[in-house]
């Protein structure tokens, strides 16, 4: 992927727009000025030598792609991520904004670490949200300064990777956060049923010899969680639903109380347990890839619209952590690079949803969720535009990875649908 920075105006002809603000689609042209939107559709082209055009002929311009939930590592892990290499990874998928996840070493829990991650991110390419930790270290103990971090800029609150097990403590972070208006996130899993499982817990898992994970242990975490946010009034995101019984938790809590909203991962849309027949540790992950039947029911919970948005969920590893025995490998795989072929392909070409469904997933519904700018089209909005080719078919291999880990099951998987061009800010890939 090459990336540039913006010195000439820049104009996107021919395309099909898809505005997810407007509820619009047309045919037109777009207009970068200075690295900001300064026409859309109809109007005069201005008269200059110093402009770059770019065919945008049976291609779609929409918004750029909103990510809630990544881990670009830093600090502590610099090499599994940074986040310069992590907004490189997210421009290559599409991705102008993303949320990064506190479970870095130290965690963000403190108003200087989000201001550490606001001052080292204002410079790059994509907008980098800090998520603050719920509680001093994760521990799941002691709340965070949560008003103090807020005002520093974290947009959310979640102990990722680390599931908050006391309820009473998940009932205090709701209401805080009820105070400030922003959503506590929480990593929906029972530590006691989960155990040691390191797969979902079936015929699969037996037939492997690996320790099991049950659905119920997703479950009885996000049915606890959902009482609680309707409890105190606030608001839950429940990242990476994973089973069918979470989904039908979710739908239930949905049809009477609004302050719900939940991610899905393309992995978890892509893959089921069969596909870890080959022990590939790369599609070890928490929660783990289920049953085909759950994975049809997170199809239907996007098509209910039960289910609100994508997240990556976009785990870098080293490749020591991942090539060994499946019991000792590291959970997570990476996904911003491959997510757009992925779910393009398993919701557009194999399930039959309407493109501008899937464009609202990853779009204005995350911004929606955090409170982002979402009427990206406007004149006069910092650039934050993505040009997909839908029907291009390709196989995902290294050379497309951007990220500093390489730890994807999506490598050797052909993919519809490609990010041909992402304009974030005043950088544009794959500039000729």
């Amino acid at each position: 992927m090459k990336v540039k920075r913006i010195t000439k105006d820049i104009i996107l002809k021919n395309g099909k727009i898809i505005d997810p603000y407007n509820q619009k689609i047309f045919k037109g042209d777009l207009w970068i000025k200075n690295g900001v939107v300064a026409g859309v559709g109809d109007f005069a082209l201005p008269k200059s030598s110093g402009m770059q055009t770019i065919d945008c002929t049976n291609k779609i311009i929409t918004h750029g792609f909103c990510d809630l939930h990544v881990h670009f590592r830093e600090p502590g892990d610099d090499d599994k991520e940074t986040l310069q290499t992590g907004a490189y990874a997210a421009l290559a998928g599409g991705f102008t904004r993303v949320c990064v996840m506190p479970n870095t070493k130290p965690p963000i829990d403190s108003p200087e670490s989000v201001n550490f991650i606001n001052q080292k991110a204002k410079n790059l390419p994509i907008h980098i949200h800090p998520i603050g930790a719920v509680t001093k270290n994760q521990d799941g103990k002691y709340l965070t300064e949560m008003r103090l971090m807020s005002k520093e800029g974290a947009v959310a609150f979640s102990d990722d990777g680390l599931p908050i097990q006391d309820g009473a403590v998940m009932r205090m972070a709701l209401e805080y956060s009820k105070l400030l208006d922003i959503p506590i996130i929480n990593h929906a899993e029972d530590e006691c049923l989960r155990a040691e499982g390191l797969m979902n817990e079936g015929k699969v898992s037996t037939h492997l010899g690996l320790a099991g994970n049950p659905d119920l242990a997703e479950s009885m975490m996000v049915q606890r969680d959902l009482e609680l946010a309707e409890f105190t009034g606030a608001k839950l995101h429940v990242p990476h639903v994973s089973s069918k019984k979470a989904v039908n938790h979710i739908k239930r809590m949905k049809s009477k109380y609004k302050n719900i909203s939940a991610e899905v991962t393309p992995h978890h849309l892509f893959f089921n347990d069969e596909d870890l027949m080959g022990y590939n540790t790369n599609m070890k992950v928490a929660p783990p890839i289920r049953m085909e039947d759950d994975r049809k029911a997170l199809i239907q919970g996007i098509k209910n619209g039960i289910i609100d948005c994508i997240a990556t969920d976009h785990a870098p590893h080293k490749a020591e952590e991942k090539e060994t025995t499946f019991d000792l490998a590291s959970f997570g795989m990476i996904g911003l690079e491959s997510c757009f072929g992925a779910v393009n392909k398993i919701l557009i070409k194999e399930n039959k949803m309407k493109i501008e469904h899937l464009i609202n997933l990853l779009t204005i519904n995350p911004r929606n969720i955090m409170g982002f700018q979402n009427d990206l089209f406007s004149l006069g909005a910092v650039a934050e535009i993505v040009v997909l080719d839908t029907n291009l078919e390709w196989i995902f291999s290294r050379e497309h990875i951007e990220s500093k880990s390489i730890n994807s099951p999506y490598i050797g998987k052909t993919l519809k649908g490609k990010v041909v061009h992402t304009i974030s800010r005043d950088f544009v890939t794959n500039l000729t």
